[in-house]
């Protein structure tokens, strides 16, 4: 049920019109708060990837109410099966499916992202209090003393009591006031694909979400729409740096780098004709998130390693808690996301951090890859995923 305000805010302005900020729209409607989503695209795209959505994900998108849209395409894997990527064993096999749904009270689901996307903004564009415009890309913003003015390149304007950038990892309003710098790369990338369930070698068709780790290496793979479709994801360590999310990939570059892997998985990465690349950034400094009556939020304001599949659900979170500060004081937007910030910035860093210590652990080699092998042969299933109740069992503020 929606929260009543005390005074309603004028038009809230979210720049991009991603994940994150179309469910920021639609948390911001279910304040009864008015917003515009401008996207930089002239229309929106068919993204091949997967997203792994923990409960404290799926417990949003049951909040915004797009939930039932999902269930039909969403997967609800059985587990998190992990294996050497080199030798092929199996390494250890935690619970997902019932185990994690009822610890948590909602589901872990692997999607496609373009499911998703669609279904939040079929939602958005069904609510009267959101309007969407695409090919509106925002150049500069402009601060004022009762709101804020979004600059488009082209010279047009859009004003609102306060603004949201959710523009991406390679946010271009970021620079504007927040700091943090530009995205620095880390070393590595990754490469993605999407293909038929009749594509994958047959032992490897089963619902779960499956780990590979290796040297410098780890491949991830599970269902998506309904199972009938595999998520595969692949991340090296490389030189090269990747512009944006969806650069093509060389098949044959792909190749070269799987073949010492265990023939299993090997036979696996050598299935798909196209492969999408990108490079992996972080932030040397963290940028602000809020200034005055302007806030970053997703990727723009906290892009996290693709090691722990939070990137996406952080910017869920974030939607939803900077609804409810701006729901709590709209008389005040500048406060509300002083709030915000407080509220988010100590949960993204300890995700990120989280983040950054699973990618040294899944690359490891040698000695300290076969003590970390043999830790995960010996650990009990349920003991190690309660050590991630703090992350999956998250709620927003009241």
């Amino acid at each position: 049920m929606a929260h009543a305000t005390a005074a309603p805010l004028d038009q809230v302005v979210i720049a991009g019109g991603g994940i994150g900020g179309l469910a920021t729209a639609l948390a911001l409607a279910r304040e009864n708060i008015p917003s515009e989503v401008l996207e930089r695209r002239p229309v929106f795209g068919e993204d091949g990837a997967g997203i792994q959505i923990g409960p404290n994900g799926t417990r949003i998108l049951a909040e915004l109410g797009v939930r039932p849209m999902l269930e039909e395409c969403a997967t609800t894997p059985d587990a998190l099966r992990i294996r050497d990527a080199m030798t092929g064993r199996d390494l250890a096999r935690f619970p997902l499916g019932p185990w994690i749904a009822e610890r948590h009270g909602a589901p872990y689901w692997t999607l496609h992202r373009r499911d998703l996307h669609r279904a939040l903004l079929e939602a958005v564009k069904h609510d009267p209090r959101i309007r969407i415009r695409t090919d509106m890309n925002v150049a500069a913003l402009s601060d004022e003393p009762e709101g804020v003015t979004a600059v488009m390149a082209d010279g047009g304007v859009t004003k609102g009591s306060a603004l949201i950038a959710a523009d991406g990892a390679w946010s271009a309003l970021r620079n504007d006031g927040f700091g943090g710098g530009a995205p620095r790369y880390t070393g590595k990338c990754a490469v993605r694909t999407v293909l038929p369930a009749s594509s994958v070698p047959e032992g490897l068709r089963g619902p779960d979400v499956n780990l590979w780790l290796g040297p410098d290496v780890h491949v991830v793979h599970y269902p998506v729409s309904a199972g009938e479709a595999v998520a595969l994801v692949a991340i090296f360590d490389d030189g090269r740096i990747a512009g944006d999310w969806n650069s093509p990939c060389d098949r044959g570059w792909v190749g070269a780098r799987r073949q010492r892997f265990a023939p299993l998985l090997k036979d696996l990465v050598a299935r798909p004709d196209t492969w999408r690349r990108w490079s992996l950034l972080a932030l040397e400094t963290p940028p602000k998130l809020a200034v005055g009556r302007r806030a970053l939020l997703g990727d723009a304001a906290h892009p996290v390693l693709p090691f722990l599949a939070q990137g996406g659900v952080m910017a869920l979170e974030d939607a939803v808690v900077v609804a409810r500060a701006l729901a709590a004081d709209p008389r005040d937007p500048a406060r509300a996301f002083a709030a915000y910030a407080r509220d988010r910035a100590p949960r993204v860093r300890r995700v990120a951090e989280a983040s950054r210590k699973n990618g040294r652990i899944y690359h490891m080699e040698g000695v300290m890859a076969a003590t970390r092998n043999l830790a995960l042969r010996h650990i009990p299933p349920e003991h190690f995923m309660g050590r991630y109740d703090w992350l999956y069992g998250w709620t927003p503020p009241a």
